[in-house]
């Protein structure tokens, strides 16, 4: 018996082809949960893809890691499972799991893979990554992952602000098929222990196979005979068909379009077996047709495709938007010139797997436009009940691996059931004893606080930039009192300074206070949380003033100046006067202040100047006297050369007269 289970289970079970046994045997099972079960699939394939045709080289079918741990993983967060420790980590990286770890934080539950993959229905730009690898680190950057969380959070706060309950925030408009139910059907068999399960996705039956009197049976009418791979023809030129001759039975088409990456292909679910050539046998798929598109429409660090940003910002007039906007148009008529050519192999599917991720993409596939090939009312039509990721070749392939092969689980159900019910039991327990809640619940604020606090924020703001008449205006439209107490009062802020004039004194705005005081009848003697009135807030002279100036024009008799501290009145041209005398003192301080500068910076310049000179070896000040050379030098500084040049012959004019003169009393002497 244990034999005949590691036989069965050596490689995963292709749905189209399971051993005759473990098909007679197989038995629904009534818990259809599958987020309590861990898949797991051993290291072989059950269906290969050939190396030597083009047409058929996607990728060998999804072969496992062999390093990999065969362990079940789980994530408690997501509530789903893993085959092995690789695709756990994946999960990790993934924006699915990113985005529950955002619900958490705020208190909200996590969402299951399909109300996700509906959020991104209204999203532009596909968030996902890429296995191949030019490209796969590039796609799985922190980047990309926030922008894609950033957009979904964007999208629940607007909802949020319509007064839109909770649940709508994981709720899409649109339901897609499956909403809501396990993707897997789950049986049993009577030559598996009971602790394993084999599953199968619901996306490759109708509504109506899905009955579970019927289920069996409908699995056993679509299994497959696979079809033997043909020899090449005798001789030394012979070539093998292409695939297309070769393919029997239902067909199975498969699309994903995405952030200007499109691939698309039609598989025939009839397997072919082959030999390798150390003679061991493999079943390989037959690739009927496939295509690939690539164009730049997506803008890089960005998101978003350039028709988005155009809708919601306006046309862009740069180099780059141009050449998006002419590569969305020809990516379409691409896509829709390759289904007008596979029409007739499209109309022979039974079924048809699409991913289209925003509004262009959905009706760059759907149109409606003149001969469409695919529709939104085809019943053929389904998505992908798991994640994918960029739009490839090599990614269709591995997607049709995983809808076509069976998977297996471990699972002691009588044990898991055992522990939920343990956690249950000590989760009423606790709450029996009065013990706190994991997570304290904020209060929802009525609409007499959410109106305060609204008021709050405006006055604050006016204030804060000075604005006397907007504050009176304000407080008067709203009917407001001068004395309003600023919402919410724990804040610390709000604390300090809890009324209009209390703020108005704290940061030193004398023309606010003056008009809250006279005008708006504000009270001087009100005390804010600290027990202290707006006048000990004040913190400069003017605004000190501006409080007996109030006093003054006031009068004694409206309020009680004394409990305000505020000191003895002070009219409103003395208060004037002692600004003038005040700005003018100021001034000559600080007219000494740049004289005395002036004299230091003067003194430092003339001491640098000596020391200067002192290093070039010249003379400082105090030296004896200078030679006549160097006072003609000093003396001919700043003149022109017809200056320098008159200057020059005057001196030799002179110095001729003085020699002649000398000449005539020495020859007179003798």
């Amino acid at each position: 018996m244990a034999n005949k289970l590691e036989e069965l289970l050596q490689r995963p079970l292709y749905v189209y082809d399971l051993p005759q046994d473990l098909l007679n045997s197989l038995r629904s099972k009534d818990l259809l949960v599958s987020s309590s079960l861990a898949v797991e699939t051993s290291t072989n394939t059950d269906i290969e893809t050939p190396r030597s045709t083009p047409a058929a080289n996607p990728t060998e079918l999804d072969r496992e890691d062999p390093g990999a741990s065969s362990a079940a993983q789980s994530c408690g967060l997501c509530s789903t499972s893993f085959r092995n420790l690789n695709e756990q980590r994946l999960h990790v990286k993934s924006d699915w799991h990113g985005f529950n770890l955002k619900q958490k934080l705020k208190g909200q539950k996590p969402i299951s893979e399909g109300e996700f993959e509906r959020l991104l229905e209204d999203l532009e730009e596909s968030i996902s990554g890429s296995d191949s690898t030019e490209s796969e680190d590039e796609e799985r950057t922190e980047g990309s992952k926030d922008n894609t969380l950033t957009a979904l959070l964007k999208k629940q706060a607007r909802l949020a602000e319509k007064d839109v309950p909770s649940e709508v925030n994981v709720t899409p408009k649109k339901g897609k098929r499956g909403a809501g139910s396990a993707p897997l059907l789950w049986f049993s068999s009577l030559l598996l222990p009971t602790n394993t399960s084999l599953g199968i996705y619901k996306a490759l039956l109708t509504q109506t196979e899905q009955q579970p009197s019927d289920l069996l049976e409908v699995l056993r009418q679509k299994q497959l005979k696979p079809v033997q791979a043909q020899s090449p023809p005798s001789g030394n030129n012979g070539v093998p068909l292409p695939p297309s001759m070769t393919a029997q039975g239902p067909n199975i088409f498969l699309c994903m379009i995405g952030g200007g990456h499109f691939a698309a292909m039609i598989v025939s679910l009839t397997p072919k077996v082959g030999k390798k050539a150390n003679g061991i046998e493999e079943r390989q798929a037959i690739v009927i047709a496939h295509k690939t598109f690539h164009r730049y429409t997506t803008r890089r660090k960005q998101g978003g495709s350039q028709s988005t940003n155009d809708s919601s910002k306006g046309a862009a007039h740069s180099a780059g938007a141009g050449i998006r906007r002419y590569n969305e148009v020809a990516l379409e008529s691409e896509v829709r010139a390759l289904l007008s050519d596979w029409r007739d192999m499209i109309n022979k599917t039974e079924l048809m797997f699409v991913r289209a991720s925003g509004t262009t993409n959905r009706r760059t596939l759907f149109g409606p436009y003149e001969d469409q090939v695919l529709r939104l009312n085809d019943p053929r039509n389904r998505t992908f009940p798991f994640s994918t990721r960029r739009a490839t070749q090599a990614e269709l392939m591995r997607a049709f691996v995983e809808l076509t092969r069976m998977k297996v689980s471990h699972v002691d159900e009588a044990a898991v059931t055992e522990a939920a019910a343990e956690e249950a039991r000590k989760a009423e327990l606790a709450t029996r004893a009065g013990a706190p809640p994991s997570k304290p619940v904020t209060p929802k604020l009525s609409k007499e606080e959410e109106t305060a606090q609204f008021h709050t924020s405006q006055l604050q703001a006016l204030i804060r930039r000075s604005k006397a008449p907007a504050v009176l205006s304000y407080l008067t439209t709203n009917q407001l009192s001068p004395n309003f107490l600023f919402q919410p009062q724990s804040t610390q802020s709000n604390h300090h300074a809890s009324t209009p004039l209390h703020l108005a004194a704290s940061i030193n705005s004398a023309a606010v206070v003056l008009a809250l005081l006279v005008k708006g009848s504000a009270d001087p003697t009100a005390l804010n949380w600290e027990g202290r009135p707006s006048f000990d807030l004040a913190g400069d002279r003017a605004t000190r003033d501006t409080f007996r100036v109030a006093r003054f024009e006031l009068g004694e008799k409206k309020w009680d100046w004394e409990a305000a501290h505020c000191p003895t009145p002070l009219s409103k041209a003395e208060a004037e006067k002692r600004d003038e005398t005040a700005r003018k003192a100021a001034e000559d301080a600080e007219a000494d202040r740049r004289r005395i500068e002036t004299d230091r910076l003067k003194a430092e310049s003339l001491a640098r100047e000596q020391e200067a000179t002192l290093r070039k070896g010249g003379k400082p000040l105090g030296m004896p006297k200078k030679t006549g050379a160097e006072q003609r030098e000093v003396e001919a500084r700043g003149l022109t050369p017809e200056m320098r040049a008159k200057l020059e012959r005057e001196r030799r004019a002179r110095a001729a007269e003085e020699r002649m003169r000398r000449m005539a009393g020495g020859g007179g002497g003798s």
